[in-house]
């Protein structure tokens, strides 16, 4: 197992609390909810998600869809998205343990299938057949979705940046492929971290990115780091 898949495994397993501290300080505009609802009208849709992590978008989705199935590998992940969606006072939700290759829905059941920040981790954790892999799960949403439905895929174009850059070179090989060979269409987005302070930007952002990373914010002694976030998405024939 890579070193690489053994951090992330540590962090959604072990972490979840700190993780999810992290993603509810990233996006300050509200960027990525306006998009996607451009992408797809989200009103009375009825969604599921892969690699929900600690629920960040399922709570976003939870407004305004009918519905929202969203699905972790990690129980403790689960665990957390579970607790945040019960303070949130909405009910239009189902959390559960699930494989991104493998969901554990009827097909044809979703108006809307989407991931975030999941699907790139083929690259770092199945460098040998992370296109096979990647195949896979892009064949799994098509089996969920309804004649007519929407796939969306959301992943960073770089932590640190105004202006989106795949973060290396296998990441760009993957995005490229979702485009030129699968037929997604592409968009960008800001959705820049803005935290409570310097001292908090260095402990979540060295938690999860890395010394470098940290160092910067505290040289800078800023609240708001730059993130550029990729969409990509397809309409399935009606």
């Amino acid at each position: 197992m890579s070193l690489r898949r053994n951090f992330f495994q540590d962090i959604y397993r072990n972490r979840a609390q700190q993780f999810d501290r992290l993603v509810a300080r990233e996006d300050r505009h509200g960027n990525l909810f306006a998009a996607l609802n451009e992408i797809r009208p989200l009103h009375g849709l009825k969604a599921v998600e892969f690699g929900a992590g600690s629920g960040r978008v399922t709570r976003q989705l939870s407004v305004i869809v009918d519905s929202v199935y969203a699905f972790d590998i990690e129980p403790s992940m689960v665990s957390r998205a579970a607790s945040a969606m019960r303070a949130s006072g909405m009910t239009n939700w189902h959390l559960s343990l699930g494989d991104n290759g493998q969901m554990p829905v009827a097909s044809g059941c979703a108006d809307l299938v989407l991931e975030g920040w999941s699907f790139a981790h083929v690259i770092g954790w199945y460098p040998q057949d992370w296109l096979a892999r990647t195949d896979a799960m892009l064949a799994e949403m098509e089996r969920i979705l309804k004649p007519g439905g929407t796939a969306i895929l959301i992943e960073t174009m770089g932590t640190g940046r105004r202006q989106p850059q795949a973060p290396s070179t296998k990441l760009a090989q993957l995005y490229d492929y979702w485009g030129s060979e699968c037929g997604f269409s592409y968009r960008w987005i800001r959705t820049d971290f803005q935290f409570a302070s310097p001292q908090e930007a260095d402990e979540l952002m060295r938690f999860f990115f890395g010394d470098e990373m940290a160092e910067a914010c505290l040289a800078r002694e800023t609240v708001i780091v730059p993130e550029c976030t990729g969409i990509w998405w397809k309409h399935i024939a009606g």
